[in-house]
């Protein structure tokens, strides 16, 4: 399982760019004008991690599986979406099928490109997208409440509590409250979830600057990076014209080029990491001698449940897990002499996988 991240924004904010970018393709058309990208370009990318590679020079493994994330470059959003504006409506059903929203934001002034509001404010195009997202969710739940009133009639309780949440999240929403972070019962989660809203899917803010703010930002950036901490939300400094050049370059080249420009990472691992947190994901790895393998789960995931992202017989069948921590695994230099020095530890039905663990599944079926 690796994960589908929608990249979002007014237009002319640099999304494309961003897009071929982290993909290192020319699959989205980065151009200046609205509504370049209509259909949403899919770019499917390895998760960089080096403990894999680690892993895999110390197993001698035939073949090296990173786990992968989705980027999905969904067509710029404007005001009036919610209501059909800017083929506003198709873009939305695009952004309910990933599983966390990148929104990229306009941090550079530049003569040369296009602001589709003509003045260069962060906060409003925040205002605007958000605002966009809020209408089409009040929109679907209006709409659930009006089919789920009918059948309240007859008398049933779990309905009328559906009727109840609705009826608190139309309220938030309709008052620009953040629904994000609202506690509710497991129980009223799992309804919401299959309400597919768009507001509640995790956040991250893109925040698209000039390359001499590449390092520290600016003071456009400083004030989405301030509104996100506000939200509860992620935020990172990019400059998608700066990512474009280095995913031009040799893998030597790419890292000379960050060296020189005063940065220690790329966008994608920025963009992955941030990703990976606000969705609560951790990587575990196989590894032997015919693959090492990274796999995504979600944090507190059980040890069967684990395994059956490899085969879900591995899940039915599930005896036990013989797991090594990361560290131990390097340290000692593989399965065999972690085994020897009791390194090795065998878990069962109600272990929860760690980050990093090192994992061999006993099953059967």
């Amino acid at each position: 399982m690796g994960f589908k991240c929608g990249i979002i924004g007014l237009p002319n904010v640099g999304k494309s760019t961003l897009f071929n970018a982290l993909t290192e393709s020319n699959k989205a058309e980065a151009a200046n004008y609205p509504f370049a990208t209509i259909e949403p370009n899919i770019g499917r990318v390895a998760v960089p991690d080096q403990r894999l590679n680690i892993l895999s020079k110390i197993s001698k493994s035939e073949k090296t599986i990173p786990t992968y994330i989705d980027f999905v470059d969904i067509a710029g959003l404007v005001e009036g979406a919610s209501k059909g504006e800017g083929l506003g409506n198709k873009f939305l059903s695009h952004i309910r099928e990933v599983d966390a929203i990148a929104h990229v934001v306009r941090c550079f002034e530049d003569n040369d490109i296009t602001h589709v509001s003509s003045k260069i404010d962060p906060l409003s195009d925040v205002k605007i997208i958000t605002t966009e997202l809020n209408l089409a969710d009040i929109e679907t739940l209006q709409n659930k409440f009006n089919s789920l009133e009918k059948k309240s009639k007859q008398g049933d309780k779990e309905i009328k509590n559906q009727l109840k949440i609705i009826e608190q999240l139309l309220e938030k929403l309709s008052n620009e409250i953040n629904i994000r972070n609202i506690d509710f019962s497991n129980e009223d989660l799992y309804f919401i979830k299959s309400l597919n809203l768009i507001s509640i899917k995790p956040m991250l803010y893109i925040c698209n600057v000039d390359e001499k703010s590449i390092v520290k930002g600016n003071i456009l950036s400083q004030k989405v990076i301030d509104h996100a901490k506000t939200e509860q939300n992620n935020s990172v400094i990019v400059s998608a014209s700066i990512e474009s050049q280095i995913a031009e370059l040799k893998i030597e080249e790419k890292y000379e080029f960050l060296k020189e420009l005063g940065l220690e990472e790329t966008t994608l691992v920025k963009v992955i990491n941030s990703g990976y947190n606000i969705l609560n994901l951790i990587t575990y790895f196989t590894s032997g001698p015919k693959e090492s393998r990274a796999w995504t789960v979600t944090k507190n995931t059980l040890a069967p449940e684990g395994a059956g992202k490899i085969h879900s017989d591995f899940e039915k069948g599930f005896i036990r897990a013989e797991t090594i921590t990361y560290n131990d695994f390097v340290e000692l230099e593989g399965e065999s002499a972690c085994r020897d020095a009791g390194k090795l530890r065998q878990e069962g039905k109600d272990y929860i996988i760690n980050d990093g663990d090192v994992m061999h599944f006993l099953f059967n079926v």
